[in-house]
């Protein structure tokens, strides 16, 4: 019995000094996607149809909170100690659901999650949502393949490629944060625009 208590005490003695040397967790900062502060809309409600926007399809590297970052070439990857709040899509989505909302002519968003109907939905493809470093200074570079479809038949009724990029005051990841906003800003008011331009008139 005795033998049986020592042996006990040496394998708590062994696990608490394996605790001791397993590696501390890294302290993390989680950012918020930030928006530029503008007044909010006046116009009026313009469009008859209303639309859903659907959270962009992406790969699993941007299909996370990291931020991702291109250092050099073909490489990819993220910054330490460093995570956005949500995933990019849908940090994405809900930027171009704020855009439309704040442009005011379309009445009726809604997101997929939601599942209600709509006239028209608009599908996209996240290709990068990035930092890239070019002459040593990063550069935020958002790519988006947009498309928009007619809710009651799926048939495309347009389709383009955004491709949005913003450089940073210096290379720190608060530096790149807010290039993020600016960029994501740049790409709603485009995405919405087009997307008023390409709708059928009634």
């Amino acid at each position: 019995m005795k033998r049986l208590f020592s042996l006990a005490t040496l394998a708590l003695a062994g696990l608490l000094g394996a605790c001791s040397i397993l590696p501390k967790a890294e302290p993390l900062d989680v950012y918020l996607l930030p928006a530029q502060a503008t007044p909010s809309a006046t116009r009026q409600a313009s469009v008859p149809w209303s639309l859903r926007v659907h959270k962009p399809v992406s790969n699993q590297l941007l299909d996370s909170t990291r931020i991702a970052v291109v250092p050099d070439g073909d490489r990819i990857s993220a910054y330490q100690g460093a995570r956005w709040n949500d995933r990019a899509p849908l940090l994405v989505r809900d930027r171009l659901i704020e855009a439309f909302q704040h442009d005011g002519q379309v009445a009726a968003v809604s997101s997929d999650d939601s599942h209600l109907h709509a006239d028209l939905e608009l599908v996209t493809g996240l290709r990068a949502f990035q930092s890239e470093y070019r002459n040593g200074q990063p550069q935020v570079h958002i790519l988006l393949d947009a498309r928009l479809v007619q809710g009651s038949t799926r048939r495309i009724l347009a389709s383009q490629r955004f491709d949005v990029q913003q450089p940073t005051t210096d290379d720190s990841v608060g530096a790149v944060v807010r290039a993020f906003g600016l960029a994501t800003d740049r790409l709603g008011k485009q995405v919405v625009s087009w997307s008023l331009q390409q709708a059928p008139r009634p």
